[in-house]
């Protein structure tokens, strides 16, 4: 994956690009390889699951910034709140979206979420190009806020670590070819884009396949911040397999077809989860637990685009949106 990734750029850094065809298959090849990166390198490593050694994890969690995003951001935002607070309006930042965007049945209603499973592909594939840009600066600083980089200094090593590392993932995936290659600055800027739109594309599927399904729950705590269930429970019942016997997914995706191993063993290499899904289904049906799986990949886009309309349509009761899934189909 890091060589799907950085040998595109290598060829594009040595001027050898004369075509727009082979500068932007140049950087589309790189698109994969950053997502490759994204689900089945740093994200093992940030979850200390890709080695027993520690300086290992720590050293490839860095993968994610050299793909211009932020290991600090995404241990906050990934760890923490999105595997403790799965589903859960407000605290899974997951969850958290623009206005014109509604991932919970809980969230604020708007008119224009009845048009999102049209339009959000879109924003979908532009996810990454915010994540090096923007979003990474404001997720930081509203993390401190919250309290999480509350360590003497803390948030502004992490401030100039973050502007270190996205100018030089700018200088390499960007800057270097607008300098090297012959061609117009802004084909090649084109270019750079469409490999982000890729793997932003990818990535967001992926993740939001998981957890945004008409059978998943989207459960509030109750008046004194307490769940109904425990955490396993929790999980069980706020996350979705899809696609369990295409093997190559399972390789570039990292494993994350097999999300509902990923969300109760965080801590697994996703090497194993094959061999663990036996295990883990057979208890969660010994625990009276749900085990959504999706047969295919389409299918389970399918049922992802039938949630994203019946939350536009302000779905919140869970029976209705089984029976609306139901029409759907």
């Amino acid at each position: 994956m890091v060589a799907l990734f950085f040998v595109p750029l290598i060829i594009m850094a040595t001027g050898a690009v004369t075509s727009v065809f082979l500068l932007f298959a140049l950087y589309i090849v790189s698109g994969f390889g950053m997502a490759g990166i994204g689900m089945g390198v740093m994200h093992d490593a940030i979850h200390g699951s890709y080695s027993k050694n520690k300086r290992v994890n720590t050293i490839l969690g860095y993968s994610f910034n050299l793909i211009g995003a932020n290991a600090t951001v995404w241990r906050i935002q990934h760890n923490i709140l999105h595997h403790t607070y799965t589903n859960i309006d407000n605290a899974d930042d997951d969850l958290n979206a623009p206005f014109f965007l509604r991932f919970s049945p809980h969230a604020k209603h708007y008119w224009l979420h009845q048009f999102q499973h049209i339009y959000i592909w879109f924003f979908y594939g532009i996810s990454t190009i915010s994540w090096i840009t923007t979003k990474d600066f404001v997720r930081l600083k509203r993390y401190k806020n919250m309290g999480y980089l509350n360590k003497k200094h803390e948030y502004i090593k992490a401030f100039t670590s973050m502007t270190a590392w996205k100018l030089l993932y700018f200088s390499y995936a960007l800057l270097l070819p607008m300098l090297m290659i012959s061609l117009p600055w802004w084909l090649i800027l084109l270019a750079f884009i469409s490999m982000h739109f890729i793997t932003g594309l990818l990535v967001s599927i992926v993740f939001q396949m998981a957890h945004i399904m008409p059978e998943n729950e989207f459960p509030l705590p109750n008046k004194e911040g307490m769940m109904k269930v425990d955490w396993y429970g929790h999980q069980f019942a706020t996350t979705c397999n899809f696609s369990l016997n295409n093997k190559l997914l399972f390789w570039f995706i990292g494993g994350l077809n097999y999300q509902i191993e990923h969300h109760v063993l965080p801590d697994v290499c996703h090497v194993h989860y094959k061999k663990l899904a036996k295990i883990v289904s057979q208890t969660a049906h010994e625990f009276g637990f749900p085990y959504n799986v999706k047969r295919t990949l389409f299918q389970a886009i399918k049922d992802h685009i039938i949630m994203l309309r019946l939350l536009g349509k302000k779905i919140v009761e869970k029976q209705s949106i089984v029976e609306l899934t139901t029409n759907f189909n």
